[in-house]
This record gives structure tokens, C-alpha cells and sequence, in this order.
């Protein structure tokens, strides 16, 4: 892209004084030739620029309804969103990272920059003819911290601005406080033609391109937030790229806080991928965050923010016995917006697994639908997407933790990892140090498939730091990035590694659901240096008196020392295959730091020395003659 012909002489014509002036405010050139420049391609009949007052915010929220883009429901400040059926998730396949001479990274599709932004101009080339560009700042992090990335987004979508509104902080203060110095990233988005229930209709020239050079990322055809929202997934892209350059970490993360004995709370970051708890777990801390975290190291100290100020998140499943607190939310009148669920006749909405009776009729993403409509394959049409997603402010939830805004960040004293696991992982395990927990935990993560994503259930998935899916960066040097940030924190954060879904020999899961607060409790203190624990091949678990003591104090329930047994067995054989699986992996990635192979390999060695002397698999006993 080449903006560098533009200028605010440019702006002139196609803008009233109010946003005119709105924009003169803001001295930055580069900002003006940006813009100047998208309102050129994409010819749009008027330009609104947002100062995020309540003013504007409001006008937005009305825009969204008056367009049809959202539909207001029962509850005061609830309305729903429909994307079209094509449109209901992440396009792994219409998504590119954009790099110059054809360059290829593993794991990720890639596009050759100046091919891609050639479509991507004939795509956007007079999309907005007829409509409103709508222009808004936001602060990634708190604003004047050094957590904080400013970026500016270009839509033509009320909905997409009304939910940006909600998940970020408002920055148009700061870009005129920054001026000239103000570095940004740059979204720009059209829904493109619509239909008649104002869905997007041109999905198959529906593209989302990523230019890393340029910090800009460009999307068109689509609603879906994940395609649409820029600074959701799309900007974790380029943060991850500024990041490595940088020396912090950009993760695909949830933030919370964990009481501890005597009022403390101590801070936690957690990644896990789809469906395999990390919601769930946010929700037992004090929230910071649910998804995304921005590690720094401040005075040789790991500190966090969550660059987001809202929730979008999968509603699927929520109901008031396992998910109270994210429930309250969603049925008490405030700012929500819901997409893809059923709209019943009443104005009240239902989503699959509510725990209420299914609903015989209503208006989903896919126009009216009845208990027992079908699609065009004749497959059944639930009554909403398993995808469906709800959109809110962090301020709705009472477990919000207040500091959850402080621009210096919280201490971070532990990481954790989990993932989808029925056969292999221990449920809680701690690694010997930094460089081990990052390679045999972080970098080794892998979950299993589950019905809702394509494949076949049950295959194992690998996916490092649960954050595959949005890696800008060549692996091998994400993860030496990873293995350098440690080094240099002065008391690195504890790794830990969880797993909620080990099944026994009859496929039933070990644990319940609510066992994962008593491992956030062994971790809080492990982490305050309270408890011992018991060394393994793999690294260190629970001795079985704590845990009794932690279940007893917890859940107020007992804990039996044969549950802890099956549980906590080292699966040597089992852990033995995953190393080679993942050793296989990442000697096909030439940037893998050796030191990498050399840990995977000395685990290895453990492992068949136990093997050797006690079997496949070994009971905890026999690595604590303390019990």
C-alpha cells in the first residue's frame, strides 16, 4: 500500500466540518495519508469519525439498529447480530499472513505481499459507494501504559464498531496527545454486498490479508467477528510480529487473580485451546482478562494487561449451574450483543445447552427455523451455531478484578497451559524450571479434536502456547523469543500444565468439573513457595496430603488417596509417543533452538529408565516415600 501521496487536502471533500476537525486534531501525517488513501479506494458516500464520547457511542449503537445490522431484544440494551451461514467462524482458508518475495513460514498460510494487496484494492476498489466509512481509536492495554498499542479502524459496519466499542478502550485522546510520535496498527473492513437480512453475500471472495510490513490488516466479505472485529484475532498477528522485535510476548491468554490464605491474591496467565476449559477457569479467578495477555518484563519483574476491555465469547453450553457468573451477565439488562443464537417471538434469545427446553420455532443466522429444519445436505439446523458468541464489557462481571485497568500491569507468578488430553498428561504438573516448562509444556501442547471442529474426533492437534492458529512469526524463532524472555525476568513465572480430561479404562472422565479450583489453589501456592511436591520424570505433582488437605478446605469433600493413585500415574509409555510426535515435528522447522531437542530427549531418557525398572506405567507412590 502507498498512502504517501495523501494528505488532509484530500479529506476535505468527502467529510462535514465536525469530522474534519475531529481529524486536523490528531498532528500525524501518516494518520491523514492513511486515511485519505481508504477513502479513495473504497469511495464511501460519508465519513464519521468517533471520538468514543458517549455521544458518538451512542450514535453507532443507533446506527447498528436502524441498518438492520443488529436487532434489539426484550432486555434493555440486548440486541442480536446474524452473520450469513458461510460466515460463522475464523476462514483459515481466506486468511494470509502477507510477506514480501513469496516468503513461506510453517504452520501458517502466507501470500506474497504485493499480490495480495493488489486483490485486496480491486476488492475494496468502491465497496463503500452509498454507505458510511465509519472511523474509530482504540488503545490495545491500558492507555499511556507501556503495555499500550494504539490502532485505528476503518468499517462500513455499525455492528463491527459497536462491538469494538464494547471489547477495547477508547483512544482518540490519546492519538492527539501522541501527535506525531503515535505509532499505530491499521484495520480496514467492509462487510461488502449484503442481502436482504443484511448478511454478507459474497462469501467466496471473501478475504482477510494480513501485511506484516505495514502493520495493516485488510478484510472484506465477511461480518463475523473474528474476521471482522480487527483488533480480536487479527491484531494478535501483528502484536505477535511487534513482540518478537520488541522482546515481550503477545499471547492468546487469559489474565486472573487467585485468593490465596489471608486475603492474597497472586496473578496467573493461561493458555489453552478450544474447548478445553479455559473460560471456565478464567472465571473461578478475579478476571482480568479472558482470551488475550501482553507480557512484559518491567524492572526485571513478568508483569500483564489484557489488551481487550470486553468479553466475545462462545456462548454455547453457558448455563446457570456450570457458568453462574457469565449467565447473570447475559440475562440482566445491560450492553450485550448477541450473534448467531435463536431470536424467539417474545424478543428473548436461546442458545444451545441454556438448560431450558428447546425452543420449537424463531429467527437464526439462517432466517426462520423450526425444530427439525434442515440444511441443503439435509443435516439437522440447531437453533443456534455451535459458534454463536455474545459481546460485552468487562464492567458487567462481578468477579471483574480491580486493578483490571492499572497501566503498570499485575505480577505474573504462574503460566498455565491445558489442553484436551483423555489418555497421556497428568491432571496437574509443574515444570523444573523456565526452559523446561516452555519446551516440554508450552511448545509440546497438543488437544485433542472434539466434535465441534473439523476432523475426526479425538485426533490430537498440535498446537503450541494454544496459539498456532494466530502465529505471524516462524516458530523456531517464537519460541527462542519465549526461551530469551525468561532468561531475562529475574524470577521467571512457575509453568504449569493442566489437564481436565483424563478418562480411566472404562472412558470415564477422573475428574469433575470443579476439581480445577483446587488446582488453582495447590498452584497459588506453589507459586508463594507454601507447598512441597513430589519429583518426577516429567516434573513435579502434588504430594496426595496437600491435596486432601485442598479438597477438604476447597470443595469440602473428600479426596481418596486411590483416586490421587490413578490420577497422577506417570504414563511412560504414553509420554514416551508424544516426544517422539513432537521431536518429529520440530526437526522439520530448521530455526528450532537445539536446546529444544536436547531437553525432549533427556525427558526421554527419564522416562525409559522408569519404564525400564517399574513399567509403562507407574503409580506417584513410587516417586514419593514421604505418603
Amino acid at each position: 500500500m502507498s498512502a504517501s501521496g495523501y494528505s488532509l487536502s484530500n479529506l476535505r471533500g468527502i467529510m462535514n466540518d465536525e469530522s474534519y476537525n475531529r481529524l486536523t486534531a490528531i498532528k500525524n501525517d501518516r494518520l491523514h495519508s492513511f486515511l485519505a488513501w481508504v477513502i479513495e479506494v473504497c469511495e464511501p458516500a460519508s465519513v464519521f469519525v468517533s471520538t468514543g464520547s458517549p455521544e458518538d457511542n451512542e450514535y453507532i449503537r443507533r446506527k447498528a439498529i436502524e441498518s438492520g445490522e443488529e436487532i434489539p431484544l426484550r432486555l434493555r440494551g440486548h440486541t442480536v447480530h446474524f452473520d450469513s451461514p458461510l460466515d460463522q467462524a475464523r476462514a483459515r482458508d481466506d486468511t494470509a499472513i502477507l510477506l514480501p518475495n513469496n516468503q513461506r513460514l510453517p504452520f501458517i498460510r502466507t501470500k506474497d505481499r504485493d499480490e495480495g494487496i493488489k486483490e485486496m484494492i480491486t476488492l475494496l476498489k468502491g465497496v463503500m459507494k452509498g454507505r458510511e466509512m465509519l472511523v474509530g481509536f482504540y488503545s490495545l492495554g491500558p492507555k499511556a501504559s507501556p503495555f499500550s498499542v494504539l490502532a485505528v479502524q476503518v468499517t462500513d459496519s455499525y455492528y463491527v464498531m459497536h462491538s469494538e466499542n464494547i471489547l477495547y478502550r477508547q483512544a482518540y485522546d490519546e492519538f492527539i496527545r501522541q501527535g506525531k510520535e503515535a505509532r499505530f496498527l491499521k484495520f480496514i473492513h467492509s462487510q461488502g454486498e449484503l442481502n436482504e437480512i443484511k448478511q454478507s453475500r459474497n462469501i467466496k471472495q471473501r478475504r482477510i490479508f494480513i501485511d506484516l510490513t505495514d502493520e495493516t490488516v485488510y478484510s472484506v466479505n465477511t461480518q463475523y467477528g473474528g474476521n471482522s472485529i480487527g483488533l480480536k484475532k487479527l491484531a494478535l498477528r501483528l502484536t505477535i510480529k511487534r513482540a518478537m522485535e520488541e522482546g515481550w510476548l503477545s499471547e492468546h491468554m487469559f489474565l486472573i487473580g487467585v485468593n490465596g490464605p489471608g486475603g492474597r491474591v497472586t496473578y496467573f496467565t493461561g493458555a489453552f485451546p478450544s474447548m478445553s476449559g479455559k473460560t471456565s477457569t478464567a472465571m473461578l479467578g478475579r478476571l482480568v482478562g479472558d482470551d488475550l495477555a501482553y507480557l512484559r518484563i518491567i524492572n526485571g519483574e513478568v508483569k500483564a494487561v489484557n489488551p481487550e476491555a470486553g468479553v466475545f465469547g462462545i456462548i454455547e453450553g453457558i448455563n446457570p449451574i456450570d457458568d453462574p457468573l457469565i449467565y447473570d451477565v447475559l440475562s440482566k439488562p445491560g450492553e450485550v450483543i448477541f450473534s448467531n443464537v435463536l431470536m424467539l417471538e417474545n424478543g428473548d434469545v436461546y442458545w444451545n445447552g441454556k438448560g431450558e427446553p428447546e425452543p420449537s420455532s424463531g429467527i437464526n443466522y439462517t432466517g426462520k427455523w423450526w425444530k427439525g429444519k434442515v440444511d441443503e445436505k439435509g443435516n439437522p439446523i440447531p437453533p443456534s451455531h455451535p459458534n454463536a458468541r455474545f459481546t460485552v464489557s468487562l464492567k458487567a462481571f462481578s468477579n471483574l478484578d480491580p486493578v483490571y485497568d492499572d497501566p503498570s500491569g499485575v505480577p505474573v507468578k504462574g503460566i498455565i497451559f491445558g489442553g484436551r488430553d483423555s489418555d497421556t498428561m497428568v491432571p496437574l504438573l509443574e515444570s523444573f524450571n523456565w526452559e523446561h516448562g516452555v519446551i516440554t509444556i508450552a511448545a509440546s501442547l497438543e488437544s485433542e479434536r472434539t466434535a465441534a471442529v473439523i476432523g475426526k474426533a479425538g485426533e490430537r492437534e498440535f498446537n503450541p502456547m494454544a496459539n498456532l492458529d494466530f502465529l505471524s512469526v516462524d516458530l523456531g524463532v517464537y519460541i527462542s523469543n519465549y526461551l530469551k524472555f525468561g532468561k531475562e525476568a529475574l524470577n521467571p513465572p512457575k509453568i504449569f500444565s493442566v489437564n481436565y480430561f483424563l478418562r480411566d479404562e472404562n472412558g470415564e472422565f477422573m475428574n469433575s468439573k470443579e476439581d480445577k479450583k483446587v488446582w488453582l489453589a495447590w498452584m497459588e501456592r506453589r507459586v508463594n513457595d507454601e507447598l512441597d511436591a513430589v519429583e518426577t520424570p516429567i516434573g513435579l505433582i502434588p504430594r496426595y496430603s496437600d491435596l486432601k488437605a485442598l479438597f477438604e478446605e476447597v470443595l469440602g469433600k473428600e479426596y481418596r488417596f486411590e483416586d490421587y493413585e490413578k490420577q497422577f500415574t506417570v504414563r511412560a509409555g504414553k509420554l514416551i509417543e508424544k516426544i517422539d510426535r513432537i521431536t518429529k515435528i520440530y526437526s522439520e522447522i530448521p530455526t528450532t533452538p537445539k536446546v529444544l531437542f536436547n531437553i525432549l530427549n533427556e525427558q526421554k531418557q527419564r522416562l525409559l529408565e522408569i519404564e525400564g525398572k517399574y513399567g509403562y506405567v507407574i503409580p506417584p507412590s513410587v516417586f514419593d516415600k514421604n505418603q
